[in-house]
């Protein structure tokens, strides 16, 4: 069974892997959401290590 497995899955990624490539529309820039998101954490961390920092 294990055998099996480790060929089912070889196969798998050579065929994932032989699929052309699809057209699609223009990449989505990541500018406004994710530069929030990671200002928003950084905040929340530093908020987190000076409530350790005074304990």
């Amino acid at each position: 069974m294990k055998h099996l497995s480790i060929v089912f899955f070889l196969l798998f990624a050579v065929v994932v892997y032989a699929q052309p490539g699809a057209p699609g529309p223009d990449p989505v820039p990541l500018d406004g959401g994710l530069i929030a998101l990671l200002a928003a954490g950084a905040a929340y961390g530093a908020k987190k290590y000076r409530n350790n920092q005074e304990n």
